[in-house]
């Protein structure tokens, strides 16, 4: 199915269904990739936990994270010592089972722990952000206006190592109990994809502006396998 390399740390060990899992980088950067929207998660400074949504983008062993420099989330998670869970979940497929207890979904999901830092310097953070924005559409910061420095001073970016990651894949058919097989019931996926409808212009447009090719054509890297 996929190659299983080093052995990661305690925390990062699959024990639940742990033939599901899978270590090697090339899998998990695959799965980073083609996400586009991870969930963090961190215990905030007033007794509780929080998970938000948040945009995020790779560069080799490090993942960017977006967010505004007042938000209480971010002050935290750059606090020293402080380490955040952050999630990807792809879904590839509805698994319909001849019984609800082994109905299941095909997915491929990404697992990463660690400490985050705050990306301070300018350029440093502006070149972050422009691959934030190169995740999420490609092609586009050539096109748009780069960011002023005031823009830049109220935007936190935080940098979170790829150290402790984790994938965890389900692919393939039901897995019914062998007295179900015979059963009268019909088993089987449903294969899902994300479609992309034709870019649709902002009633503000200047006249005689034509969509970008990176819009009309759109669509995320499908790079592993479903």
């Amino acid at each position: 199915m996929f190659p299983m390399t080093t052995l990661p740390s305690e925390r990062a060990t699959v024990h639940r269904y742990a033939h599901r899992a899978v270590y090697d980088r090339a899998t998990i950067d695959a799965i980073l990739d083609e996400g586009m929207v991870c969930h963090v998660g961190l215990q905030t400074d007033r007794g509780f936990p929080v998970v938000i949504p948040l945009a995020y983008g790779r560069s080799g062993d490090t993942v960017y994270l977006h967010g505004s420099a007042a938000s209480r989330l971010f002050r935290g998670a750059r606090a020293d010592g402080a380490e955040v869970c952050m999630t990807v979940t792809l879904v590839d497929g509805l698994v319909v089972a001849r019984s609800t207890y082994n109905t299941d979904i095909n997915y491929r999901s990404v697992v990463l722990i660690g400490s985050a830092t705050e990306v301070k310097d300018l350029s440093e953070k502006r070149a972050g952000l422009e691959l934030l924005v190169e995740h999420i559409i490609p092609g586009r910061t050539a096109d748009a206006r780069p960011p002023t420095d005031k823009e830049l001073r109220s935007t936190m970016l935080l940098a979170l190592p790829i150290v402790d990651a984790t994938a965890k894949v389900r692919t393939g058919w039901p897995n019914d109990d062998d007295e179900d097989l015979l059963l009268d019931i019909w088993a089987g996926v449903v294969p899902m994809r994300t479609l992309y409808d034709g870019p649709r212009p902002d009633p503000q447009l200047r006249p005689g502006l034509t969509e970008p090719a990176y819009t009309t054509a759109y669509g995320r890297p499908a790079v592993t396998a479903r």
